[in-house]
């Protein structure tokens, strides 16, 4: 007798499923984003369900886990830990048979009590709040190719150094609320460009703009404020011919204004949803947009 869908096994996924999991975003009409996919694989935990019949997979999603264990200094080495959901995909042929659910299930589980945060679309919003998930946020993806509008901000940026990461790392810590050592680690081998912004104190802002496809995705955008933020943002796009991408906070209306004065167009919204927080930790005045909505 063949499992039943709400039954079938859940397995921890590897880099050596990469493709498998870009055929999965492409057979449901998404980009196949594999350099997405291979930090994720890396830097977080992926499940997936293989499919019941043939080859390939009937559902995916990663894991990424931040938290204390991952500490910047003694003075970060208290507070909740948080765990971003994202990527979770079903094939088409398999889809609205439970799948989905099968797996969110399992990966709440395998979570414990470790809080939870996800982008939402319009689509899984539905799934997600029957699980337990409520809307604590949003976010508006834009996209185009920018074109300076305005007098130049009067913020100096310079490209980040090896020797920029300790402070980088303290004040992500200290803006996102968790410590993202282990990802942001990572983001010289993933990203085309990092950028830092400084003050008098030291650094007061970074960003990174990495490639997915034909496009640079700016993420994350950390920043003292919104002129800062224009300013890493602006010092990225000089930077390449690609059209940018990114995800910014709805609640920092000045700088949506901006990027689009400046070309980029409103592509969808995303509601940021948590499980087991009233909401997401850490400063969200300087928090404008996440590295992926996949990974927060």
């Amino acid at each position: 007798m063949p499992t039943p869908h709400a039954d079938l096994p859940v397995r921890r996924l590897t880099p050596a499923d990469l493709t498998a999991c870009a055929d999965l975003s492409e057979d449901r009409g998404w980009p196949r984003e594999e350099h997405k996919w291979g930090l994720l694989l890396t830097a977080g935990t992926g499940y997936g369900i293989d499919a019941p019949q043939g080859k390939g997979l009937a559902a995916a999603s990663v894991l990424t886990s931040y938290g204390p264990e991952n500490a910047y200094g003694p003075e970060h080495t208290r507070g909740p830990a948080l765990a971003a959901i994202g990527m979770v995909l079903v094939a088409e042929r398999h889809a609205r048979q439970g799948i989905g659910r099968r797996l969110m299930r399992h990966v709440i589980a395998e979570a414990g009590d470790t809080p939870l945060t996800l982008h939402a679309t319009p689509y899984g919003r539905p799934l997600y709040e029957e699980l337990g998930f409520a809307v604590t946020g949003r976010a508006e993806m834009v996209h185009g190719h920018f074109r300076p509008s305005g007098s130049p901000t009067a913020v100096p940026t310079r490209p980040a150094t090896a020797d920029d990461l300790p402070a980088i790392l303290r004040l992500d810590t200290e803006v996102f609320g968790q410590d993202r050592t282990h990802v942001l680690t990572r983001l010289p081998a993933f990203a085309d460009q990092i950028r830092v912004a400084e003050g008098e104190g030291g650094i007061t802002g970074y960003a990174a703009a990495w490639p997915n496809m034909q496009t640079h995705v700016v993420g994350p955008l950390i920043a003292r404020d919104t002129p800062t933020a224009k300013a890493l943002i602006a010092s990225l796009a000089a930077g390449t011919d690609r059209p940018l991408r990114t995800d910014i906070d709805v609640r920092h209306e000045e700088l949506l204004e901006w990027v689009k004065a400046c070309g980029l167009e409103p592509v969808a919204f995303n509601d940021v949803m948590t499980y087991g927080l009233p909401a997401l930790p850490g400063d969200w005045t300087r928090r404008f947009a996440p590295l992926t909505v996949a990974a927060g």
